[in-house]
């Protein structure tokens, strides 16, 4: 084997895996990177930033069984195998898929600040990748816009698939013509002349952007190191290892650690010890060190990044330790007040820096204090409930924490202020997700930050088991788990989707063995007020925000066959439109900054649907 790494274009990859040349050894484990990760390394891309080398092995007869990279089988079954793709798999299956865009649950685009018309002010200053989740619902695709061409050019984006290294000219072109049409003028209006080479050069420059981000794409270097044919499976298989577990360069923490020690002759690892025998909770909801560089770089007006930790002057950085220190605990502290326990309940860990910078300099006491708080609150909350953080998380906590902090001035001298200036709190862009789109949220367990926002607001109002009727708290939640208001099993029969954000409680394990178990919702909460009482149970059930006459419905075991999967999809559908209901109020509640309890948010929900009502 050669220790000299040779070139190959993303093109020169992209033919390889498309005529079925390279195949995966099947101990190589599957799919596994995020839609954030996708996106890093489909930016770093696009900006000809270098990525890792790749490992090879070159194939006569395949050693190993193998399979085709995810999504890439080759119209040819019979091709030959010429390569067994050792190291670069998440990297190579992630650029495929994310440049023909065929992930179900997301849409990613390129992001062009000269071309976006829809926000005030560009969210990025550079080429970037546009994040959209989608989902379906009556066999359609939401959102609508992300496959209309108008109204994605009108956001400054373009879809990633549309740079994909293969001849495409005739498909661009399609796109461009559609994504400009209400641009195009009619003969006959007043200056059709001008208004067309005006049209004309809008749909040039679009294709000059275009064709300038495939450029980048096609001749994108993606070196290899490659073992010969001849090597034996079970070096092939020790390289394999090597290459990753072996490895572990520096981190960006390192590297400042280094630098502070040589510049200030202190220890940052002995600080961040302290830090952590002092105040334990912190690290419960993200890893010490990227707080402490997160919260470090926004003290200091620098992006919550490894950007930023690299612009920061580390001087100041150990200036701030204490006001760092003191804002990290508050932060600890304030969301555990809000229900929010750990970061496997946390929506999105794009808020720490912000809530811990914005507690670092919080008024102490009075009328400025409780409001200050309260703004808190409805920053914290509207991240959860918007699609704020979906995209460039770190570059929209630093817009956000500017204005909120230009606020926080204003509250401190009793001047009056516009929420709107808050980017995250202004709801003509940023608007609170809708019923529809609660409706269709994925299980909780993942890391879904709308998922998880439907879940905070259960443990928000305490979450009592259905049993025992313990409230959730740091003890108790090692005992609870995810788990189906409407069984599984039961919906699996009637073809039901069930792993969804408004099915799931976090209750304890015994609790679903003993009580739900696979059971209509009606027959294990009747059997549950057998043994309490109904107030008591409904008291329980209506802590997690869930409407329990809709719960109730049941008796599928008196019905058989269709008859039992109509009622069923009936009932489950009106259940999760009731919860859907609820959440969305109680939304609506926090984002506000208010306080909550289940009584409180019944009565939003039923204004609301009053409200519609006189509307209709």
């Amino acid at each position: 084997m050669s220790s000299k790494a040779k070139d190959r274009s993303l093109s020169e990859w992209f033919s390889e895996i498309e005529k079925g040349a390279i195949k995966l050894p099947r101990f190589q484990r599957y799919e596994a990177w995020d839609r954030h990760r996708i996106a890093s390394l489909v930016k770093t891309i696009i900006h000809d930033l270098p990525l890792g080398i790749t490992l090879i092995l070159e194939v006569d007869k395949e050693q190993f069984p193998s399979r085709y990279l995810q999504t890439a089988e080759p119209e040819d079954a019979t091709a030959r195998v010429t390569e067994h793709l050792l190291d670069g798999q998440q990297r190579l299956t992630s650029l495929w898929r994310a440049l023909h865009n065929n992930y179900d649950d997301t849409t990613f685009f390129i992001y062009v600040p000269e071309l976006d018309e829809y926000y005030d002010n560009p969210w990025a200053d550079e080429w970037d990748i546009y994040i959209l989740p989608r989902y379906y619902k009556n066999e359609r695709r939401y959102p609508l816009w992300a496959d209309e061409p108008s109204n994605t050019l009108y956001r400054g984006c373009i879809p990633t698939n549309l740079l994909k290294p293969i001849d495409m000219a005739s498909e661009i072109e399609d796109w461009i013509d559609q994504a400009t049409i209400d641009m195009k003028p009619t003969e006959g209006v007043e200056n059709f002349v001008v208004k067309y080479e005006e049209y004309i050069a809008v749909k040039n420059n679009v294709k000059d952007m275009i064709y300038k981000l495939r450029e980048n794409v096609k001749h994108y270097n993606l070196p290899y190191l490659a073992l010969p044919t001849e090597t034996r499976k079970d070096v092939a298989l020790q390289v394999f290892i090597n290459m990753n577990t072996n490895s572990k360069p520096l981190s960006r923490y390192d590297i400042i650690v280094a630098e502070i020690e040589s510049v200030r002759g202190e220890s940052l690892h002995d600080l961040q010890t302290n830090l952590n025998n002092q105040y334990p909770l912190i690290k419960e909801y993200e890893e010490l060190n990227k707080l402490i560089l997160n919260v470090s770089a926004l003290l200091q007006d620098k992006l919550p990044n490894e950007r930023g930790a690299i612009e920061m002057d580390k001087s100041i950085m150990l200036d701030n330790w204490d006001i760092l220190v003191n804002g990290l605990n508050k932060m600890a502290q304030f969301l555990e007040s809000e229900g929010i326990l750990d970061s496997h309940r946390l929506p999105t860990n794009a808020i720490l820096s912000v809530i811990a910078s914005l507690f670092a300099n919080i008024p102490e006491k009075g009328d400025a204090k409780g409001e200050a708080d309260r703004l808190v609150k409805k920053y914290m909350w509207s991240s959860f409930f918007t699609d704020r953080y979906e995209n460039s998380a770190a570059t929209h906590a630093f817009a956000d924490y500017q204005a909120l902090k230009l606020v926080m001035k204003k509250i401190k001298k009793q001047k009056k202020y516009d929420l709107n200036s808050i980017p995250v709190l202004n709801r003509s862009k940023y608007p609170l997700a809708d019923i529809e789109e609660l409706m269709e949220t994925k299980w909780p367990k993942r890391a879904n930050i709308r998922a998880r926002a439907i879940l905070a607001v259960s443990t928000r109002l305490g979450a009592l088991d259905f049993a025992d009727g313990k409230s959730l708290s740091r003890e108790t939640i090692k005992e609870r788990d995810y788990h189906h208001l409407y069984p599984d099993s039961l919906l699996k029969e009637a073809e039901i989707e069930s792993y969804l954000a408004l099915n799931c409680a976090l209750i304890t394990d015994v609790t679903n063995r003993n009580l739900i178990g696979r059971k209509d919702p009606s027959l294990y909460l009747d059997e549950r007020i057998d043994w309490s009482d109904k107030e008591t149970i409904h008291n329980r059930i209506q802590s997690h925000v869930i409407p329990v006459e809709e719960l109730m419905n049941g008796d599928y075991e008196n019905l058989e066959g269709e008859n039992k999967y109509i009622k069923l999809n009936e009932d489950f559908e009106a259940f999760k439109s009731e919860r859907a209901k609820l959440i969305h109020a109680a939304s609506e509640l926090l984002s506000d900054g208010q306080m909550i309890d289940f009584t409180k948010v019944l009565r939003k929900s039923q204004e609301t649907k009053d409200d519609n009502e006189v509307e209709v």
